[in-house]
C-alpha cells in the first residue's frame, strides 16, 4: 500500500499506545497522519472528514470497540483499510487468523507495522462475520446516507419495523431504513427490544401505555414517547404490554 499515499487514523483510547504508533510511522515515506481518535465513533468520524484510507484500529475501546467500528467503516463509499491493534492473546487472535485479517499484536514492532500496511486492504462481508463473536454487544446502529454512515445510538431508538425487503428504524427525530432483519436484530439485543406484533420491536423504555384502536374493536396498540404515531400489539403480546404499563 505504501506504492501510493497512505493517510491513516490511529484509534486507541490509551495515549501511550497512540504516541507509540506516532513514533514508529514518523519517518515511513509516504505516510501522514490524519489524526488520532479515542474510540470507533470519532475514528469513523475522522475517516469521514478526511478521506483516509487506512485506519489502525484497537480493538477493545470504550464507547465503541473497534470490531464494531470496522463495520460500520465498511458502509462508507470508499471503505478504508483496516489493521486492528490488539494486545489480545495469541489464542483469541485465532478467528483473526484462520479469516485473514491483518492485526498487530503490542507491543507493536516498525517491521511488522510496515509489513501491514504493505498489505492492507478493506474488509470482505465474510471477513467481519467470522470475528463478530469477538465483539460485544453493538452500541450504535449505522445508515448509510448518499455515500455517508450516520450512527444512531442502540438506547434512542424507539421502535423497529420490517416494511418489504428493509426495516425502519424510529427514533424522537427521524426515520431511517437499515439492512438487519428483526429476527437478526432481536436475537442480538434480546430484552432490549420487544416484539409487539410479528412485524415490529419496541424499546420497553419508550412505552408509555396501550388502547383499543376503537371501540368494539380487537385491535390495541402500544402508545410511545416523544412520537404521535403508535405500532400495533398482537393479541399473543398484550399480556405483555398490559403487564410492563403495570
Amino acid at each position: 500500500m505504501v506504492d501510493q499515499a497512505v493517510t491513516l487514523i490511529i484509534a486507541d483510547d490509551e495515549a501511550p499506545a497512540r504516541n507509540r504508533l506516532r513514533e514508529l510511522l514518523a519517518d515511513m515515506p509516504g505516510v501522514s497522519i490524519a489524526g488520532e481518535a479515542r474510540h470507533g465513533a470519532e475514528a469513523i468520524a475522522l475517516a469521514q472528514q478526511s478521506g483516509a484510507n487506512l485506519v489502525l484500529l484497537d480493538i477493545r475501546m470504550p464507547q465503541m470497540d473497534g470490531i464494531e467500528a470496522a463495520a460500520h467503516l465498511q458502509k462508507m463509499s470508499s471503505p478504508p483499510a483496516i489493521i486492528f491493534t490488539t494486545a489480545y492473546d495469541a489464542y483469541a487472535l485465532q478467528a483473526f487468523d484462520m479469516s485473514a485479517i491483518d492485526y498487530l499484536l503490542k507491543p507493536i514492532r516498525r517491521e511488522r507495522l510496515l509489513t501491514a500496511i504493505n498489505k492492507a486492504r478493506a474488509l470482505l462481508p465474510a471477513q467481519l462475520a467470522a470475528i463478530r463473536p469477538m465483539q460485544p454487544q453493538r452500541s450504535h446502529f449505522s445508515i448509510s446516507e448518499r455515500g455517508r454512515v450516520l450512527l444512531v445510538p442502540v438506547n434512542e431508538v424507539i421502535y423497529l419495523r420490517a416494511e418489504l425487503k428493509y426495516t425502519t428504524l424510529r427514533t424522537a427525530q427521524h426515520e431511517y431504513l437499515i439492512e438487519d432483519s428483526l429476527n437478526s436484530i432481536e436475537q442480538e439485543f434480546g430484552e432490549r427490544f420487544l416484539r409487539l406484533h410479528r412485524n415490529c420491536l419496541v424499546n420497553p423504555h419508550y412505552l408509555l401505555g396501550y388502547q383499543k384502536m376503537a371501540e368494539g374493536e380487537h385491535q390495541w396498540v402500544a402508545l410511545l414517547k416523544g412520537i404521535p404515531e403508535t405500532v400495533g400489539v398482537s393479541r399473543r403480546q398484550l399480556h405483555l404490554l398490559k403487564y410492563l404499563a403495570g
